[in-house]
């Protein structure tokens, strides 16, 4: 079979798909990778994976260049005449669905999270429901990474209940983030978040937060890991991080092709994200290596964590009460603490494993490829 994958970085499919894309190859498929050029498009063919660049404006609503962009990928798939297409994230998933199903091509989409449009309803909100219900009409199959949007979806009327599938997130390669305990050796404990810089991801709630922790434990550090100055309107810039570190309250550490050491540095990953996120792949990660971990009560994030056991759940957009979960972590001794990796590391081996992701889209694939036999 030959698969066309569409996501819209391909960072993020470096990041996020290697496991999918190596089996994919694997089991006999060809497999092109369709994505805007960044730094990581050359890494793609490491995975024994072909590379088509597509230009894409992610969050831009112009209905010109969105029209632009469906006739692209029309004139993409008509090439390539691909026997399945795999949509990730917003864009792919309506115009590269729409262009595929024009053409007759089984399309598997993937809602990875809902984003900041669906955080308030207003007009961009029903104009993308109505995209999502007429690119989700046709397709074999839609995996949902959380319970919630799936079941959003189903009572909306954007797909029908018995296409769907519930994934644990985007899975969590369990050799790669390995079990790794916190070093028993003096070190400042230390708070980390790891995301792209937006205030939906609930960023200034962490530096406030920070402020107010740091008032009674000056030692601790507070650091941020991510993108800086992506393209969202949420994007913190660069003045602003500036002006936090100044203040003293937290450290920015850049970005690292390693997250994985970032996370071994740390004693708690911290995500009070209000953005609906699938299931946040950081969270994974962290939990593991064997991390406890602090985030909100809100979609997709209280998938990762259960409360009390591999960490904590704050109210969502507020930063008192982050704050107050993140004294209770520091209040805790070590072998509270330990227990809570182990709890968060078993967790993710039995309910999150990468491999329940990538046997979900094989036996997909194979059905789809069978019917087309027939």
């Amino acid at each position: 079979m030959k698969v066309v994958i569409a996501l819209n970085t391909a960072w993020n499919a470096v990041n996020f798909r290697e496991g999918l894309l190596r089996a994919l190859v694997a089991d006999g498929h060809e497999v092109v990778v369709v994505a805007p050029y960044d730094d990581y498009a050359s890494r793609i063919a490491d995975f024994s994976c072909r590379y088509v660049p597509l230009p894409m404006d992610n969050k831009g609503a112009n209905p010109l260049r969105d029209l632009l962009l469906l006739f692209q990928f029309y004139r993409l798939l008509r090439y390539e005449k691909p026997d399945v297409f795999l949509g990730y994230t917003v864009k792919p998933n309506v115009y590269g669905s729409l262009a595929a199903h024009v053409l007759g091509v089984p399309v598997i989409n993937n809602i990875a999270g809902l984003g900041a449009v669906f955080i308030k309803q207003n007009w961009l909100t029903s104009v993308v429901q109505r995209l999502y219900r007429l690119a989700l009409s046709r397709s074999r199959y839609v995996f949902f990474q959380n319970r919630d949007d799936c079941q959003l979806f189903i009572d909306s009327g954007l797909v029908r209940s018995e296409v769907t599938t519930l994934l644990p997130g985007s899975g969590i390669d369990l050799l790669k983030f390995y079990f790794s305990p916190v070093t028993a050796e003096p070190h400042k404990f230390r708070f980390l978040l790891i995301a792209r810089m937006l205030w939906d991801k609930g960023v200034g709630e962490f530096v406030e937060a920070a402020k107010l922790v740091r008032e009674r434990w000056p030692n601790i550090e507070c650091c941020l890991l991510g993108f800086l100055d992506v393209q969202n309107p949420a994007a913190i810039s660069r003045t602003q991080m500036n002006e936090w570190v100044v203040q003293g309250s937290v450290l920015y550490l850049g970005v690292s092709d390693d997250v994985r050491s970032e996370i071994q540095k740390a004693d708690c990953i911290v995500l009070p994200s209000f953005y609906r996120e699938g299931v946040p792949h950081s969270l994974l990660e962290a939990a593991s290596v064997g991390r406890p971990i602090i985030t909100t009560d809100a979609v997709g994030c209280r998938e990762v964590v259960d409360d009390g056991k591999n960490g904590f759940l704050c109210k969502v957009s507020d930063a008192h009460d982050l704050a107050k979960k993140m004294e209770q972590m520091l209040l805790l001794n070590e072998e509270s603490r330990y227990a809570m990796s182990m709890y968060g590391r078993q967790k993710m081996e039995r309910e999150f494993d990468e491999k329940i992701v990538i046997n979900s889209y094989l036996k997909a694939i194979d059905t789809i490829q069978k019917r087309q036999n027939l």
